[in-house]
């Protein structure tokens, strides 16, 4: 009867859900017209607001108008507004009985986190994204429906804000306030979220998960279904024993709360999926998902930029399962809807949000060509700009796309990398102010000096970043070992994604990567020749966000950190 009852649910969901992507088709058709409702309904909502008088808000009838009053901006330009919203005072940014749920937490260019405010409005439509996204792969793999989803999530409640304010991850809120129906397709508790040990989080999700049949399994990042795969593998005697026993091995760091709300999900035994598991080991001598999850149909994580890596790891541990890209979604909100599998490319979102799109050649220009959705080129590369139901107006992001076709009258759009002065390989998205702040004070704190330094993303298992450093500038190996401690240590002092990454094993120990001396100075004279300038214009790069920037340089040693940086418990 359960089952019968939740059948009829949800064919009543799939049948609204799936008029809801009929209504984003019709307005793909119409992008100019529907990007315009989204500005100016966004606009009207806010314009009481203290932000929305002192831009004359109010006054903005036309696109230039909009343009002319207000400025394209980044996180600094909101900080007095959001420390107010922080208080409790929400009329900074927004109008009357504008609720803020939380703050989305993501890395800045400092060491201070950005707190984006998350309103019932903004929620409302990052939900509505996730099931334009959903219902589509969902009836393009429609076996899914017959099995369950495997989903990790974050914790939305990491810490409140003076005014109680919750402050996290936005994606958490959003399991959290999934109805019972709709829970009941996820074999994930949702009490995982407050599991911060990634290896315990983890092993329950693989304890509650592995008795079930799996029809898709998604984590933003591709990096996570990787460690998952490979935990399984390393932990198979523990989880064959909790199977057999209805238990949850001690071995692992759950907080009391949630082992006993999982105490219950995993008390029953189960013998027979303790069998089929022991035959896959002795068949193959490894315990993956390719294996003990025979139904799965699809995977789905970000597929752009650095992510390419990881996803060649997939066919050993998943098998030849296609991969769907989520969509390029920040905590700033939802910019994608992808609706084809094996692409990075997908739809933009010109429901929820106002874009607009700078070229990449014109970023750094006084005054940049600024084009609205539907003017894009196919081929070309832009910056995007973003104006949310967060109170954000033009906001860079520094989210480097291309455009690579039209969906109607929609640009098609796959994400390339952050912007100049970012590197991220598995979410850490560092800045290169931080580099420079992390390097300006170990060189300070060990009495050291360099002349040129630049810090690159290196390929790996697990990568890790290398500091380009030239050999005669080292006093020895031994300060060169002290000097790429220091510096990881203060990057995971700036950056929380940097530490979360590095404390769960996802990124490795920063390494000191030593060149020959002069190397610095030819890289000058080539890069000038091939981009012209003078010296005098030239800027060092501290960061470099291509995998590739390496590969250039000769390194004639590595040099590991002295020790794990103090305060940091690797998992």
């Amino acid at each position: 009867m359960h089952w019968l009852v939740r059948e009829i649910v949800g064919r009543i969901t799939r049948r609204i859900t799936r008029r809801w992507f009929a209504r984003f088709e019709n307005a793909t058709r119409r992008c100019q017209r529907t990007q315009h409702r989204v500005l100016f309904e966004k606009l009207r909502r806010n314009q009481s607001s203290d932000f929305g008088r002192s831009h004359r808000l109010d006054q903005i009838h036309s696109i230039a108008d909009f343009r002319r009053q207000v400025p394209v901006t980044t996180y600094d330009y909101y900080l007095p507004y959001i420390d107010r919203v922080k208080r409790g005072d929400t009329s900074a940014m927004f109008g009357p009985d504008t609720k803020v749920l939380m703050f989305a937490l993501t890395s800045g260019t400092t060491s201070e986190p950005k707190y984006i405010p998350v309103t019932e409005q903004f929620l409302s439509e990052y939900r509505h994204g996730w099931m334009l996204w959903g219902i589509r792969t969902y009836d393009q793999h429609y076996e899914v429906y017959r099995c369950k989803v495997l989903q990790l999530t974050s914790d939305w409640e990491l810490w409140r804000t003076e005014a109680g304010i919750p402050c996290g991850s936005v994606s958490g809120l959003t399991t959290q306030g999934q109805k019972r129906i709709v829970r009941e397709r996820f074999c994930v508790p949702a009490c995982l979220q407050k599991v911060h040990d990634v290896t315990a989080k983890y092993y329950g999700a693989l304890r509650c998960s592995i008795t079930w049949p799996v029809g898709m399994a998604t984590a933003a990042n591709p990096s996570t279904l990787v460690g998952l795969a490979k935990l399984g593998d390393a932990e198979k005697d523990t989880l064959l024993r909790d199977l057999a026993e209805g238990t949850l091995s001690s071995k692992f760091d759950f907080p009391p709360v949630v082992r006993q709300q999982l105490a219950r999900t995993v008390q029953q035994r189960h013998p027979n999926r303790v069998h089929e598991l022991e035959q896959i080991i002795s068949k193959t001598g490894n315990l993956y998902p390719k294996d003990y999850w025979p139904a799965l149909q699809v995977l789905s994580n970000w597929t752009g930029g650095s992510m390419g890596a990881y996803l060649r790891q997939y066919p050993q541990y998943w098998g030849d399962v296609p991969v769907r890209d989520i969509g390029l979604v920040a905590s700033e909100g939802r910019m994608t809807i992808p609706v084809a599998d094996g692409t990075a490319a997908g739809v933009l979102d010109s429901m929820h949000h106002y874009f607009e799109f700078i070229p990449e050649g014109e970023i750094s220009s006084d005054r940049p060509t600024v084009l609205e959705a539907h003017e894009l080129t196919e081929g070309q590369r832009y910056f995007i700009l973003l104006t949310t139901s967060s109170g954000l107006y033009r906001y860079n992001i520094h989210d480097l796309v291309r455009c690579t076709g039209f969906y109607n009258e929609t640009p098609m759009l796959e994400f390339l990398n952050k912007g100049s002065g970012f590197s991220s390989l598995t979410g850490e998205k560092i800045s290169e102010f931080q580099v420079s702040l992390a390097v300006q004070k170990s060189l300070s704190d060990l009495n050291m000096a360099l002349t040129g330094f630049t810090l690159s993303p290196c390929w790996a298992d697990p990568p890790y970043y290398g500091l380009l450093v030239e050999a005669d500038e080292l006093p020895g190996l031994e300060a060169g070992s002290r000097l790429a401690e220091s510096v990881d240590r203060h990057l995971i002092d700036q950056n929380m994604e940097y530490a979360s990454k590095r404390a769960t094993r996802r990124l490795g120990p920063l390494t000191l990567k030593v060149l020959p001396a002069g190397t610095w100075e030819q890289f000058i004279r080539t890069r000038l020749a091939e981009r012209g300038g003078t010296r005098e214009q030239y800027k060092h790069p501290c960061l470099a966000g291509d995998l590739d920037f390496i590969r250039q340089f000769r390194v004639v040693r590595e040099v590991l950190p002295s020790a794990p940086p103090k305060g940091v418990k690797l998992a």
